[in-house]
C-alpha cells in the first residue's frame, strides 16, 4: 500500500489559502515589475519638458516660500551676522577662504596628472555649487560642479571623469568626516539619536576607506580589464598615495571648518565650544548628502540646526547659528566663483589685445 502524503500543519496559511504557494513566489516578481514601472515614468516625467518645468515650478516655490519664513522671521528679529563682532565674520569669512582652497587642491589629487584641471576651475565648480544650493534641491550641485569646471577654458578632463572624481571626493568626505563623528559622538551632552545618527557617520567613513583602498586592485583584476568600463576605469583610479594626499587636504578643509564654527558659536552668543562645533558640521553634512531633498542649503540649515536644538541649544541661537554659516559658504562660494570668472575674463582681454 502507498502510504498516505503527510498533511500540513492545521494553521498553516497554505492549507487555508491553496492561491498563497502561488502568490509568495510570484510576489518579487510583481514587486519588481512595479518598481521598473514606476522608475520608467519618473525617468520618462524628468526628460519630458512638462516635467522639468514642473520640477523647476517646484523648487521655485520651495525657494520662494522659505524666502518668505526667512523674512517673516527677521521682520521681527535682527539679522544674525549683525549682531556678531565684525572681526570674528572677517576671520571667519577668510577661514572659510582657506577651506575653499584646500578642497580644490584635494579633489585635484583624484585626477590623473594630464586629466588634472586647474585648481581654479576646481574651486570655481565649489563656488558655483554653492550658489546654486540656495535655490535648487540636493544633487544639482554636483551638476553644478561638472558644469563649471568643463566649461572652463582648459579643461582636459571629460563630463565622465569629472563624475568619477565627484564620486571618489565623496568618498574622501566621508573618510575624512569618520573621526570628527566619533569624536561628537563622546559629546556628554548629545542625546541617543544623534549619537546613533554619529555612529552611522562613521561607519560609513570606515566603509568608504575600505572601498578606496580596494578600489584600485579591482579596477586592475583580470575580470574587470575584460570590459570596457573597466579598462576606461583602471588607469583612472585614484592611487592610494594620491588618495591619501585628498584626504590630508579635505581633512584639513574640516578641520578648519570647525574651527569657523567654534567662532561663530561664540560671536552668537551660545559659548566656545568645540564638541558642538563637531557635531553641527557632521549633521550638516549627513543633511547634504540626502539624495533627494530640499534645495541643499535648506538641508545643511535644516539638519545642523536640528543637531544643535537636541544637544540643548536655544532654537533660535542654533537658528541663528546655522543661517549665518551657510550665508558665509555662500558668500565666500560667490566671490571665488565671480574671481574666477574675473580672472579668466581679465586673461581673455589681454591674450586678445596682444593678439590685435
Amino acid at each position: 500500500m502507498n502510504q498516505a502524503p503527510t498533511p500540513l500543519p492545521p494553521n498553516t496559511r497554505l492549507q487555508r489559502d491553496p492561491l498563497a504557494a502561488i502568490a509568495v513566489p510570484l510576489a518579487p516578481i510583481v514587486l519588481e515589475g512595479r518598481y521598473r514601472v514606476l522608475v520608467g515614468a519618473l525617468w520618462r516625467l524628468g526628460r519630458s519638458r512638462p516635467g522639468q518645468w514642473a520640477l523647476a515650478a517646484g523648487s521655485g516655490a520651495l525657494v520662494v516660500a522659505l524666502a518668505l519664513l526667512a523674512a517673516r522671521h527677521f521682520a521681527t528679529t535682527s539679522w544674525p551676522l549683525a549682531s556678531g563682532n565684525p572681526g570674528v565674520l572677517v576671520a571667519a569669512g577668510l577661514l572659510l577662504l582657506l577651506a575653499q582652497a584646500l578642497k580644490a587642491y584635494g579633489w585635484g589629487r583624484l585626477f590623473t596628472p594630464d586629466e588634472r584641471p586647474k585648481a581654479l576651475a576646481l574651486a570655481a565648480g565649489n563656488g558655483g555649487a554653492a550658489l546654486i544650493g540656495v535655490a535648487l534641491p540636493g544633487r544639482f550641485d554636483d551638476a553644478m560642479r561638472v558644469a563649471v569646471v568643463r566649461r572652463y577654458p582648459g579643461c582636459p578632463a571629460g563630463v565622465r571623469v569629472l563624475c568619477l572624481s565627484l564620486v571618489m571626493l565623496g568618498l574622501i568626505d566621508s573618510v575624512a568626516l569618520a573621526p570628527l563623528a566619533f569624536a561628537a559622538a563622546l559629546f556628554p551632552g548629545a542625546g541617543m539619536g544623534v549619537r546613533a545618527g554619529l555612529a552611522v557617520v562613521a561607519a560609513a567613513g570606515v566603509a568608504s576607506a575600505a572601498v578606496i583602498l580596494a578600489l584600485p586592485r579591482l579596477a586592475a583584476s583580470r575580470r574587470a580589464l575584460r570590459f570596457r568600463l573597466g579598462r576606461w576605469l583602471s588607469p583612472r583610479t585614484s592611487s592610494r598615495r594620491a588618495a591619501s594626499e585628498a584626504w590630508a587636504l579635505v581633512s584639513a578643509c574640516w578641520l578648519v571648518r570647525v574651527v569657523v564654527v567654534f567662532l561663530l558659536l561664540g560671536a552668537l552668543g551660545v559659548g566656545y565650544s568645540f564638541p558642538l562645533a563637531l557635531l553641527f558640521l557632521c549633521a550638516g553634512a549627513a543633511g547634504a548628502a540626502l539624495p533627494v531633498g530640499p534645495a541643499g542649503a535648506a538641508a545643511q540649515v535644516g539638519a545642523s540646526g536640528a543637531a544643535l536644538i537636541a544637544a540643548g541649544v536655544e532654537p533660535s541661537q542654533a537658528l541663528a547659528v546655522a543661517l549665518s554659516v551657510a550665508a558665509l559658504g555662500i558668500i565666500t562660494g560667490g566671490a571665488i566663483f565671480l574671481f574666477a570668472v574675473a580672472w579668466r575674463t581679465g586673461l581673455s582681454l589681454v591674450a586678445a589685445r596682444a593678439a590685435a
